[in-house]
């Protein structure tokens, strides 16, 4: 398990082995979620045994960002988030294969009067941090318009698979290569941006905001969108429930003050408000990836 979301991971594989892969993950995607979920979860076990370097990342950064906790805490909480992440990968198979009917089933909302209330009065970008259940999110676009940015898979098997997928209910899907513009036109047409804040792309773009108190590489882009398009920025968390119960997507309101005009501000107020949606499921948040990789000027490495 490595720095990327589970299907950016799947997309290294080779292209007959992702064929294969792709016929096995339709299968298994119409068993009942509780069945993926105990299976998930034994997978998420396995690896916390086997991928020792991964652990320690994780282990790593829930030492940094709750200092005040004993390590058998970060112990136990890393050996959730593996399990988090098994069921992930069966997430996936069920955000590109179930069908509107099953995920409106399996999904509730908490915090929908914030979203609405956004969209009544004009462009929305959600911020999306990465959980283990993040593309569940995409039943979002059965109800309206969604534009989704995201890295291009190396393998075009899975690129293609992806798109189809998450772009099935008409979401417009826009590579980070494809730069700003066709962001912009997607928000000025209307459509909803499902923006995921929260990985180190190094510091293009990019300021040092604190992040459970370490000074930590974020983008500032969701600033320059929302102050160019006029849109109002809700936070929105992607949960597993327990058990295979299903997901919760929850609504924050909208950042009050956002944007700024100040990058370091807007990127303050953005990890605070990941911050949030961390602490209600910490397990589930996206530990594996190094988020603390690059450094300010003079600070040593944690990796």
């Amino acid at each position: 398990m490595g720095d990327r979301p589970m299907s950016e991971r799947a997309g290294s594989l080779g292209e007959a082995t992702a064929r294969v892969a792709l016929v096995l993950f339709r299968g298994l995607s119409g068993l009942p979620l509780p069945v993926l979920a105990v299976i998930g979860h034994a997978l998420g076990r396995l690896a916390y045994r086997l991928l020792g370097a991964r652990r320690r990342v994780v282990i790593t950064n829930l030492r940094l960002c709750f200092p005040e906790e004993s390590a058998a805490w970060h112990k136990r909480l890393a050996r959730a988030h593996f399990a988090a992440l098994g069921q992930g990968v069966f997430d996936v198979m069920v955000a590109w294969w179930a069908s509107p009917a099953r995920l409106s089933r399996l999904v509730s909302f908490r915090g929908r009067e914030h979203y609405d209330q956004a969209l009544a009065r004009g462009n929305v970008i959600l911020l999306v941090p990465h959980f283990a259940a993040i593309e569940i999110g995409c039943v979002l676009s059965t109800e309206r318009p969604m534009a989704n940015v995201y890295r291009r898979l190396p393998n075009p098997v899975f690129e293609a698979a992806f798109r189809r997928g998450i772009g099935r209910f008409g979401a417009t899907m826009i590579t980070q290569q494809e730069g700003v513009r066709p962001v912009l036109k997607a928000l000025r047409e209307g459509r909803v941006l499902y923006y995921l804040p929260d990985q180190d792309f190094g510091e293009r773009s990019s300021v040092f905001a604190p992040f459970f108190g370490v000074p930590t590489i974020t983008l500032h882009a969701v600033g320059r969108l929302a102050r160019a398009v006029e849109a109002r920025v809700v936070p929105c968390y992607v949960w597993q429930k327990p058990r295979g119960q299903g997901y919760e997507i929850a609504f924050g309101p909208p950042l009050e003050g956002f944007p700024s005009g100040d990058a370091l501000s807007d990127a303050t107020a953005t990890n605070r408000a990941i911050e949030e949606g961390v602490r209600a499921h910490p397990e589930q948040y996206f530990w594996v990836h190094k988020r603390f990789k690059t450094r300010p000027p003079g600070t040593p490495p944690v990796y």
